[in-house]
């Protein structure tokens, strides 16, 4: 047989990682006005002798390299879409930066725990003026980068019922709603300390948001890890799926593997024992229903033992 007949019945492994993410251009503009929004903290810190300022802006920093790290993992989930070199493409990739980015998170309430937690040992004076206008404007910047991206934080997946977050997206999500929620808690503690001179309340205020973006950071974490370990198929899936091959004679399934290779896409590796042998062709038939199922490899087995009637 000639390459190019050849050729005709292979297929590729890119299952839609070949296309640009709807979510990769409004994370460039996120990443832009984070930088900006990060000079201008740091420099207003450094002119009103302000370190929350100067810490916010550290913190931005932060944000803004865990926002490269999902701009970079589009990226290369394209271009090496159609890389051999990975088995079932680069679907996961996704999920690695979202991955990245989750441990990034977990850093910055680390570190903003252990500052608010020295701050309150040891507490600084603060110029509330200067330093409640800036967090305002941190809010504001954070809450039009949250509305840039608020209709890409997760899309559904195939016809199945299955939904998929978009996790290297979703991380980008929580860092800008993250900042937003540590700029509310900084204008509401200064506002204390200003009004009421409760100086203790910047400090403790920073410990609470430390706590939130914390659980945040885990939650992703759980939700990443299980995308690259190959467990976020969940029973009700398996099921579903074991029951469309079941229901039709004697068949049974017994061994099943699902796991994630795309967006919205399935692979899946299916041993049937039965006690009349068909085709594996005749199994992706009962299983054409499903849509996301994009990959599918069938193994069929003859049960030698006496049919039960």
């Amino acid at each position: 047989m000639h390459e190019r007949q050849m050729d005709r019945w292979k297929h590729t492994h890119t299952f839609g990682t070949q296309e640009v993410p709807r979510g990769e251009s409004r994370t460039h503009w996120v990443i832009g006005l984070t930088l900006v929004m990060m000079v201008i903290e740091i420099a207003a810190g450094l002119a009103f002798g302000s370190m929350a300022l100067l810490a916010d802006g550290w913190h931005m920093g932060t944000h803004a390299a865990a926002l490269g790290v999902t701009a970079f993992a589009y990226l290369y989930m394209r271009r090496h879409a159609e890389d051999p070199r990975y088995s079932f493409g680069t679907g996961k990739v996704g999920s690695l930066g979202g991955f990245a980015s989750a441990v990034a998170l977990g850093v910055v309430a680390v570190l903003v725990f252990g500052e608010s937690a020295l701050r309150l040992a040891t507490p600084t004076e603060i110029q509330f003026n200067y330093a409640i206008g800036v967090a305002v404007v941190g809010l504001l910047v954070n809450l039009v980068s949250a509305f840039i991206l608020r209709d890409d934080h997760h899309h559904g997946a195939g016809s199945g019922g299955h939904r998929h977050h978009d996790h290297n997206l979703r991380a980008a999500y929580l860092h800008v709603v993250a900042d937003a929620l540590t700029s509310l808690l900084a204008i509401f503690a200064l506002s204390a300390g200003k009004f009421l001179g409760w100086m203790w309340m910047d400090p403790v205020m920073g410990i609470v948001g430390s706590l939130i973006i914390a659980r945040w950071s885990l939650g992703l974490l759980g939700e990443t890890s299980a995308v690259l370990l190959d467990g976020e198929v969940g029973t009700e899936e398996r099921d579903a799926i074991r029951s469309l091959v079941e229901a039709d004679g004697d068949d049974r399934v017994a061994d099943l593997h699902i796991w994630r290779v795309g967006p919205s896409h399935l692979a899946a590796i299916l041993s049937v024992v039965t006690h009349e042998l068909k085709s594996p062709t005749h199994y992706k038939a009962l299983l054409a229903e499903r849509s996301d199922l994009v990959h599918l490899t069938v193994e069929v087995q003859l049960c030698t033992d006496e049919k039960v009637a």
